[in-house]
């Protein structure tokens, strides 16, 4: 099933184990049956497992393999009503419904099992296991390292960091992206969690209310997603000072102070990944709200085809593109996650002084030198050419 091959490949990329592939059966096993599915076929399926369904897809209503015209299903010619069957669930016949809607002709698409079985366990342990990890590493390493402090204190001076607009459109991505992702684990851990707690009546508020809240706020997520790109593009192109910053720790393994400009390489990477996946996690939960008008995932796999030779399905069902689309949005978001983590803790208690660049906006000299002495330096000497 298209679905599940595709689904498992995507979480197969990061590390994730998805149900082992089911053994083909023989010819000899399914003689017995005329063909049919056997007993292990069903049972496979009840568990997830794949299985290969060619003998059924391939065998859609040749008439050299129809009952003769003596028999029952003789008078309905070539094609009996398995053959139909077959042909309505791998969407490979031409009928007409009353409903005209994009996806009305689909009438069977059992990918669905496939995409929830993925959902409630692939994708539930990754973020299960990848936000805790996360927050226990951190745990670890605040009470390893320490607080990272100002050398020799406080210098009592402060100078400007970011600019009141800058701060407003840090806080806006920070707050839609904090409730994004409240709402989004919300919806995927809810059956998991919240009813067995508090039941289903709940639940269902519950989920509602986050619908709502995601799909609305992620419109704020998006615009401040252009805004910090491009006031802070500039300051974030990589240079060879990154590659320094990098071997020394960044300050952060060690007690140097490597040099710095506006953003240091530790910020760059968090600045990119942002842009980056925040486009990525963008462009598909825009094909969720519109799957008929944004298919995603068709053309994309044409390309990879066109440039690697590979054989993805560029053909996909209204269906299949939402189930895909799901579960790619699903796993850049906690991607996203993880790494947010570590840079809020960064930014307030891993880090003395870090909170007020996007608090007030002042921080303190002796801080702004230890870790950006480059921009420190930029802003003295633009002070002191206003001063002329």
């Amino acid at each position: 099933m298209k679905i599940q091959v595709i689904g498992s490949f995507l979480v197969a990329v990061l590390t994730l184990a998805i149900a082992p592939s089911y053994a083909e059966q023989s010819d000899g096993q399914r003689a017995s049956t005329g063909g049919a599915q056997t007993l292990q076929d069903v049972l496979a399926r009840q568990k997830g497992i794949e299985v290969d369904e060619s003998f059924r897809r391939e065998n859609l209503g040749d008439p050299d393999k129809a009952q003769s015209i003596n028999n029952m299903l003789g008078t309905q010619g070539g094609i009996s009503n398995a053959d139909v069957y077959r042909g309505i669930r791998y969407s490979e016949v031409d009928i007409k419904v009353s409903n005209n809607g994009p996806a009305a002709d689909v009438l069977v698409q059992d990918g669905g099992i496939s995409w929830l079985i993925t959902r409630a366990t692939s994708i539930r342990g990754y973020a299960g296991y990848g936000i805790g990890g996360i927050l226990v590493a951190l745990i670890a390493f605040y009470f390893t390292r320490g607080r990272m402090t100002i050398e020799g204190g406080p210098s009592g001076q402060t100078i400007e960091r970011f600019k009141s607009f800058e701060r407003f459109g840090h806080w806006c991505l920070a707050g839609s992206f904090i409730m994004l992702s409240a709402t989004g684990l919300l919806l995927l851990f809810g059956r998991a969690i919240l009813i067995p707690v508090f039941g289903h009546e709940a639940n269902a508020a519950i989920a509602t209310f986050s619908i709502w809240v995601h799909n609305n706020i992620a419109w704020v997520f998006m615009g401040s997603l252009v805004a910090i790109f491009l006031m802070w593009v500039a300051h974030n192109i990589p240079n060879k000072l990154d590659w320094d910053w990098l071997k020394q720790g960044g300050g952060i393994i060690g007690n140097a102070h490597p040099s710095a400009q506006k953003f240091n390489a530790g910020q760059k990477i968090i600045f990119w990944m942002t842009i980056i996946m925040g486009a990525s996690v963008s462009v598909s939960g825009l094909s969720l709200l519109f799957p008929f008008q944004m298919p995603m995932f068709a053309e994309t796999f044409a390309l990879i085809n066109a440039v690697t030779g590979s054989a993805l399905p560029a053909e996909l069902l209204p269906h299949e593109e939402m189930q895909l689309s799901h579960l790619w949005h699903a796993i850049v978001a906690i991607t996203m996650i993880i790494a947010i983590v570590a840079h809020i803790y960064i930014g307030s208690v891993g880090m003395e002084g870090a909170f007020d660049a996007m608090g007030s906006g002042q921080v303190d000299l002796e801080w702004a030198r230890q870790h950006h002495d480059l921009w420190v330096e930029e802003e003295e000497a633009k002070a002191g050419q206003a001063g002329r």
